[in-house]
């Protein structure tokens, strides 16, 4: 019997619940290549920006840097871009921040989405594997009741071991949307962490921007009292 033989016996005999089953894997490997190439060309597409941004920045050349970002969609110049204009309106570096950090919280979510369902995911084919295993062995404990005295042990002994066959999908399923899952989420987390990085970098080098000079008060002129 080859591997796709012994593949589609194991399916057929785990009962019911394998479908449900094989629909949230299907639903969860989706979802992971999905946010895989999602999460894969943010992290190109911000490091490319930030190396592109981060001498103009050293250099006060804040209208390349408009203009570089008015042709990126990257999370990196969307907050820079925040920065550069409250900019415009003031100086401090609180307002500067909060504005940034208000772009940060709109980019944050599409970064985020989706990743958290591969744990819910994981936890529900277990849940199912577990709740076709139970179904079954109720199934199988009520025919073994109206079997011949003879035949129930060995009747009993094959309901159960095929009923475990759910149990044994629902992890096999469980467990690599989980090891998914944590691989998402730590390039979820790096992500997040290079942008809080990029944020604090360019208030850092805003503040070393050099101010305009103030124009010099002449000296006032005092006149001489003569005696």
């Amino acid at each position: 019997m080859d591997l796709y033989s012994k593949i589609v016996l194991f399916f057929q005999h785990g009962g019911e619940f394998m479908y449900p089953i094989a629909l949230v894997m299907a639903i969860g490997i989706a979802i992971s290549l999905e946010r895989y190439f999602y999460l894969a060309r943010q992290t190109s597409a911000n490091r490319r920006d930030y190396e592109k941004i981060l001498p103009l920045l050293r250099a006060q050349r804040m209208r390349e840097i408009q203009d570089l970002a008015s042709k990126s969609k990257s999370a990196v110049c969307a907050i820079v871009t925040e920065g550069i204009a409250r900019l415009s309106h003031t100086r401090r570096r609180q307002d500067i921040e909060y504005a940034m950090e208000e772009q940060l919280l709109e980019v944050l979510p599409n970064i985020e989405r989706r990743t958290p369902y591969l744990a819910t995911f994981a936890n529900v084919a277990t849940l199912l594997g577990l709740l076709g295993t139970v179904i079954g062995l109720i199934g199988a404990f009520t025919a073994v009741a109206s079997a011949d005295p003879a035949e129930k042990a060995s009747l009993l002994s094959q309901s159960i071991s095929v009923s475990m066959n759910c149990t044994a999908f629902g992890l096999m399923v469980a467990i690599p949307l989980l090891l998914l899952h944590s691989m998402l989420q730590s390039k979820t987390s790096a992500i997040v962490e290079s942008l809080e990085i990029a944020q604090v970098k360019f208030l850092n080098l805003l503040e070393d921007r050099p101010e305009r000079a103030a124009p010099k008060a002449p000296p006032a002129s005092h006149a001489s009292a003569k005696a």
